[in-house]
């Protein structure tokens, strides 16, 4: 059995008047992030972790931010598409582990929904996917709230 380690990072700005999605699911706040696409951070991170473990690349050369068919598109859809193309590989997930860095909103009440909804997207099981989130202490662009991070680290056997 051959395994492969992926690591993915995302950051999208926060401005009023977008929706702030993450991690699939739509969190109520006064900003969101903002992208060609949702600008879902976690999803977008997991995306280039699963991509760079199987040597597919990243999520831009597949999924590109000039392309007016992803302009608006459902994060949940490409991390659909990413794990069709790592599973043509012949590659499984075996665990997903993420951190979110964000001032505001606090996060941890949605961390169970986003793990669900993670799972059923990419028909694994939510106890093979850690969500953690973290703060950075007001310091920099994240602790002004100008903006999101995500950070994701996969592990990927083939047999």
């Amino acid at each position: 059995m051959k395994f492969r380690v992926g690591f993915g990072f995302d950051v999208h700005k926060l401005e009023n008047e977008h929706d702030f999605w993450i991690g699939g699911i739509k969190i109520p706040y006064s900003k969101g992030a903002s992208g060609h696409s949702d600008a879902d951070v976690l999803i977008h991170s997991i995306c280039d972790a699963l991509l760079g473990a199987a040597n597919l690349r990243d999520i831009g050369f597949h999924f590109p931010d000039k392309s007016p068919e992803y302009k608006g598109i459902d994060s949940k859809i490409l991390l659909k598409k990413v794990v069709e193309l790592i599973t043509k590989k012949g590659f499984t997930i075996n665990n997903i582990d993420t951190t979110i860095c964000l001032e505001k909103p606090r996060l941890s009440s949605y961390i169970p929904q986003m793990k669900k909804t993670l799972s059923k997207t990419m028909s694994i099981e939510s106890e093979d996917i850690s969500i953690k989130v973290t703060t950075t202490e007001k310091l920099g662009f994240i602790g002004r709230e100008e903006g999101v991070s995500a950070y994701s680290v996969v592990l990927l056997q083939k047999s």
